[in-house]
């Protein structure tokens, strides 16, 4: 049973978050391949790598693979160091003053301080760059609004949420029970009994707080990585109550997902308008990008990324609103497009996007691709937001006439 603790801390913990970039390779094996072009022959090593990447997920690759990741991990180290020397300067957590919200329509700057736009400014190109994991959970629960909206009701919330909900079985309760063995069952921490019943409280008791939404699959997934991230199991409540009510498009969940039909209708807009020729290609194969993008969407990239990856995309989706997805996604096109346009099977389109998204240990080949417009985005969605609804509308009564015909 739930001990009622207001600040739970999750016992999973993460050693030297940092420094254990440097040290990933737990094991190694090679083979090797010889060369007969000169008198005397040579072995050329091939190797497969074992290595936990920051947060103990295990994965295999090749030395590349190890190589990008070590880089990447100096680069957070050295990122780490500015945002110790901006503490330095501006005092401890300038990040947690209020800051100008990137989600809205448009920003109001006559009425701020010079001071808080600066910092403003200063926070935006320092979270592009990625924030380093031991400060997450404070920046996350900061510039995504999940502290403010945590303030807004009794401290005791969220300990009197799991309270009332335990032993209640609905539909939700259900299907998270089904799903919780299969999300990411490799982790040494998640695919324990405490892992599993944490990340169970969480996803249950969002499940009460919003009947609507209910229980989705893929948010099992995004749930587990908070976790993971969050120092206490409220906060990762909160920051996916945020998530799912402040910082993605409504209805993304529900149980039409008319939310997520919007957005890859958005998607399939401007991936005719930003690649041309891939779009044309796949739509002569008869590949709908659907296909791929549903999953990236609902579980926003957390199955198909790697961690850290997929965390650095989280830090600019909480700071900046949810077009970074969009971006990311039309990252992953833009960086295949030569193999896509080769492809000429589904499977092989799928596969091509699929190897590639895996193998992406270098945020910032995915943050650096192009740029978007909330402003863009939201127009877009406006516009096909009717014809969404009107297509789901008229499935839904197919199917209600079916259910009719069945009966009778």
């Amino acid at each position: 049973m739930f001990s009622p603790q207001a600040q739970r801390e999750i016992s999973y913990g993460f050693p030297s978050l940092i420094a254990q970039w440097k040290n990933t390779i737990i094991t190694t094996t090679s083979t090797t391949k010889a060369t007969h072009n000169t008198r005397n022959s040579w072995k050329t090593p091939c190797l497969n790598v074992k290595f936990q990447d920051l947060y103990d997920f295990a994965v295999e690759g090749n030395i590349d693979d190890v190589n990008v990741l070590n880089e990447v991990g100096e680069r957070v180290r050295q990122q780490a160091k500015e945002w110790w020397a901006l503490e330095a300067s501006k005092g401890a957590n300038w990040y947690l003053q209020p800051q100008i919200s990137s989600n809205g329509e448009g920003i109001s700057v006559a009425s701020l301080k010079l001071s808080v736009l600066t910092n403003t400014i200063s926070l935006r190109k320092l979270i592009r760059k990625g924030i380093p994991p031991t400060l997450r959970p404070k920046v996350w629960l900061s510039v995504s609004g999940a502290a403010k909206k945590r303030s807004t009701v009794p401290e005791s919330y969220y300990e009197d949420l799991i309270l009332a909900t335990h032993g209640k079985v609905t539909p939700s309760t259900r299907q998270i029970d089904h799903d919780l063995p299969r999300t990411f069952p490799t982790h040494p921490w998640l695919d324990t009994p405490e892992g599993q019943a944490t990340l169970r409280r969480v996803l249950v008791g969002y499940s009460f707080r919003d009947s609507e939404v209910g229980y989705c699959q893929g948010l099992n997934y995004v749930a587990a990585l908070l976790l993971l991230v969050m120092k206490t199991e409220e906060d990762a409540f909160w920051m996916l109550a945020v998530l799912l009510e402040n910082v993605l498009v409504n209805d993304c969940y529900t149980d039409n997902l008319s939310g997520c039909h919007v957005e890859q209708r958005v998607f399939k807009d401007l991936l005719v308008k930003k690649c041309p020729r891939i779009a044309a290609h796949l739509e002569a194969m008869g590949f709908d990008v659907s296909l791929v993008v549903t999953e990236w969407f609902l579980c926003l990239f957390s199955k198909c990324l790697p961690s850290e990856t997929t965390m650095r995309v989280w830090d600019v989706l909480f700071n900046e609103g949810a077009k970074v997805l969009f971006q990311v996604a039309l990252a992953i096109f833009k960086m295949k497009e030569e193999e896509l346009l080769t492809a000429h099977q589904i499977g092989d389109a799928i596969n091509i996007l699929q190897t590639a998204s895996h193998h992406l240990y270098d945020p910032d080949e995915l943050l650096t691709i192009g740029s978007l417009t909330t402003n863009a985005i939201t127009k877009q969605r406006k516009k096909q937001e009717p014809t969404v609804l009107a297509e789901l509308d008229q499935r839904l009564r197919r199917l209600n006439s079916v259910k009719l015909n069945d009966e009778q």
